[in-house]
C-alpha cells in the first residue's frame, strides 16, 4: 500500500542545506517534506565544517537560530599565517570590517532539528528507496514532481510537490537527474589527516601554517575543544597515524618560539581527500540543486557550509516569489544567481590551498612563488584586504528575512 501525500516543496536531505531550506520556507508560509536516508543521530553527530561568514551569522540571528549561537560560538576577528618561522596575523575587522564566528555544523543542525520538529515539520529520518520522477518541465507548465521514500517503518510514501530541492550532497541521487550537466573539477595530491582532541585550544585565532614538510590548521570547536588538520599523501592510512604520530608532526610543523601546542586525548580522526567540484547548472525543470549537491571546495578557505547557506537562502527568496506570487523569474535564475557567488569561493578556496599546501611533485620554483605570495598577503594591506573579504564574506549574503 502507498501513502499520497501533497506539499509544497520537497526536499531531498537533512543536512545544514535541507534543514534552512525548510526553515526558512516555514517562515514564509510555504509547506515542505524533508527525506533523509540517514538517522537523526548520525546527522547530529557527523563532524564537518565549523567556520561561519559574517552572513550566515546575520541570517541565523534574524530566522530566531541564535541562542545558542551566541552563547557557545565563538567570534574571531582574523587568522594567523605562519611561514618561514614567523606568525603574522591579519585583523578582519580593521581590513574588512566583519568577523567570522566558530559554531560547529553539527550544533548548526541540532538548532535546525529542534526548531523543525518543534515547530511539527515533515522530517523523515532513516528514509529507503528515495525517488525522484517527474522534474521535467518549464516552471510556467503546472508540473507536479514527485518524491517518493519507504520510511523506517516500512511504509511506502509518494509525495507530490510543486518543486524539488536537492540537498543530498556530493553523493546524493538528485544531481543525476539534470541534463546537460557540466561539471568542473579538480583533485589535489594530498588530503587533510583531522582530529578533535579533548584540549583547550592553544591559540585565540586560527593559524594557517605552511611548513616544508605539510600544511598544518589549528582550529577549534570550543573553548575546550580542538580541532587540527595535517597535510598528508591522497594514499594515507588513517591506521599508520597514531596519536603519537600525529600530535609530534603537529609540534613540528606549528613550532614557534615563545609558544606551544598543548596536547590532549584525541575523541576522533579521519583522513579527507581534497577536490574542487563544480556542477552547472544548478536546476532543471522543477528540480533545484543546493550545498554540496552542486559544488565542493577544499576546505582551505572555510567555504563549503557558507556556500550551502547561501545557496539556501537565494532558493527560498525565488521559491517564494514563485509559488506565493506567481512570479518565476527570480528561480529561473536561481542558478546563474549562485554559481557567480560559487566560483568566487571556488577560486578563493583554491589560492589558500594552492598557496599553503606543498606539493611533492613541484619544486624549489614552486615554493619561492608561494613564500613570495605568502609574503605579498601579510605585508600589503590591499592583499590582505582581498583575502579578508574573501574570508569573512564576498558580498557578504542578503539577508531579506527581518524575523518578523
Amino acid at each position: 500500500m502507498v501513502t499520497h501525500t501533497r506539499t509544497q516543496v520537497g526536499i531531498v536531505g537533512a543536512g545544514p542545506a535541507g534543514l534552512m531550506l525548510s526553515h526558512l520556507l516555514a517562515l514564509r508560509g510555504i509547506e515542505s517534506v524533508v527525506v533523509e536516508n540517514r538517522s537523526r543521530a548520525y546527522c547530529e553527530a557527523r563532524q564537518r565544517a565549523g567556520l561561519l561568514e559574517a552572513g550566515t551569522v546575520e541570517l541565523l540571528r534574524s530566522t530566531g537560530l541564535g541562542k545558542r549561537l551566541d552563547a557557545e560560538g565563538l567570534e574571531h576577528g582574523g587568522i594567523y599565517l605562519q611561514f618561514a618561522g614567523e606568525r603574522h596575523h591579519l585583523d578582519f575587522r580593521e581590513l574588512a570590517g566583519r568577523t567570522v564566528t566558530i559554531y560547529a555544523q553539527t550544533e548548526i543542525v541540532k538548532d535546525l532539528n529542534a526548531a523543525r520538529l518543534g515547530a511539527g515539520a515533515a522530517i523523515e529520518f532513516s528514509a529507503s528507496d528515495v525517488t525522484v520522477s517527474g522534474i521535467e518541465g518549464d516552471l510556467d507548465d503546472g508540473g507536479a514532481p514527485v518524491l517518493s521514500y519507504v520510511s523506517e517503518s516500512g511504509e511506502h510514501h509518494e509525495v507530490t510537490c510543486d518543486v524539488i530541492a536537492g540537498c543530498d550532497g556530493f553523493h546524493g541521487i538528485c544531481r543525476p537527474l539534470v541534463r546537460d550537466l557540466v561539471v568542473y573539477e579538480r583533485g589535489y595530491p594530498y588530503a587533510w589527516l583531522a582530529i578533535l582532541a579533548d584540549v583547550a585550544p592553544s591559540t585565540d585565532e586560527l593559524i594557517y601554517a605552511r611548513h616544508p614538510d605539510g600544511f598544518a590548521l589549528h582550529t577549534m570547536r570550543s573553548l575546550h575543544t580542538s580541532r587540527l588538520y595535517l597535510q598528508v599523501p591522497v594514499e594515507t592510512d588513517l591506521a599508520d597515524w597514531s596519536d603519537d604520530r600525529i600530535w609530534a608532526e603537529l609540534q613540528k610543523r606549528l613550532a614557534l618560539p615563545g609558544w606551544s601546542l598543548k596536547e590532549g586525548p584525541v575523541l576522533e580522526k579521519s583522513v579527507t581527500p581534497m577536490r574542487s567540484f563544480v556542477a552547472a547548472p544548478m536546476r532543471h525543470g522543477r528540480l533545484f540543486l543546493a550545498g554540496d549537491a552542486a559544488h565542493i571546495v577544499p576546505p582551505t578557505g572555510a567555504k563549503g557550509l557558507n556556500l550551502a547557506i547561501s545557496d539556501v537562502t537565494v532558493l527560498a527568496d525565488a521559491l517564494e516569489s514563485l509559488l506565493t506570487r506567481g512570479d518565476s523569474e527570480p528561480a529561473y535564475a536561481y542558478s546563474d544567481d549562485c554559481l557567480a557567488r560559487v566560483w568566487r569561493a571556488t577560486h578563493f578556496s583554491w589560492w589558500m590551498t594552492s598557496m599553503l599546501h606543498v606539493d611533492t611533485a613541484a619544486g624549489p620554483f614552486e615554493e619561492q612563488l608561494q613564500l613570495s605570495q605568502l609574503r605579498y598577503v601579510t605585508s600589503s594591506r590591499p592583499a590582505a584586504t582581498t583575502l579578508a573579504e574573501n574570508y569573512t564574506g564576498y558580498r557578504p549574503l542578503r539577508v531579506q528575512f527581518d524575523g518578523s
